[in-house]
């Protein structure tokens, strides 16, 4: 999907600043955050690929200013309002103190469902298409959806440098369109290829992709 969360490549935006001693949680409320979102794990319509689309489609504003784990929770909000659990203007009316009790509650999931949706790896009948070593291209990929294939590194040309087990597909499965399980390769690119000769020397970046993004060179 080509929409806010889709930076990579863009100018403006500065440095990426990094504190290897930084906290995980800055807030409890982010705690909790993260706690809700393993806690939904396995219920219908919630899933890791259906979190990101939700937060892909979050309104620009909302989304660079609600920072991390508030998107995540606006993403959950969406994901109750979609799946019928909030009615309109029900959120309003608990935050108000108006209800002390959800209209309708979600289903539990059960423990082996928990562990499914987390777990993304499938078997498959098929070989991998592509060998380490080989040189790709990636396709001209411009989905109306949630994709995993970032626009900077479309049509361009990489090596594969590892073969993974077959995935769920996220294309597919953030849409509820099925997990069409597919093999997973991690890619090296030279940044000039990426960025042109404002990239960086001796910059190599490596994104795991899924088979369909790719094509042989």
């Amino acid at each position: 999907m080509n929409s806010n969360h889709d930076l990579g490549g863009r100018h403006g935006f500065g440095p990426i600043k990094y504190d290897p001693d930084d906290r995980a949680f800055h807030e409890r409320w982010e705690s909790r955050v993260f706690g809700i979102s393993l806690s939904l794990a396995g219920r219908k319509g919630v899933n890791l690929d259906q979190a990101r689309y939700r937060g892909e489609r979050l309104d620009p504003v909302a989304y660079f200013a609600n920072g991390y784990f508030g998107r995540w929770l606006a993403a959950f909000e969406l994901m109750l309002h979609e799946e019928g659990f909030l009615a309109d203007g029900e959120l309003e009316a608990w935050l108000s103190g108006v209800l002390t009790q959800p209209a309708k509650m979600a289903p539990v999931p059960r423990s082996r469902e928990m562990l499914r949706a987390l777990a993304p790896e499938r078997e498959v009948a098929a070989a991998p298409r592509f060998d380490a070593g080989q040189a790709i291209v990636t396709r001209n990929h411009q989905p109306a959806g949630h994709t995993r294939l970032p626009a900077y590194a479309r049509c361009r040309r990489g090596e594969v440098t590892r073969v993974h087990a077959a995935m769920v597909f996220a294309d597919t499965n953030a849409v509820e369109a099925g997990e069409n399980p597919q093999y997973v390769y991690t890619v090296a690119f030279d940044g000039r290829e990426l960025w042109g000769e404002a990239a960086e020397p001796a910059t190599t970046v490596c994104l795991d992709l899924f088979e369909s993004y790719l094509e042989a060179a």
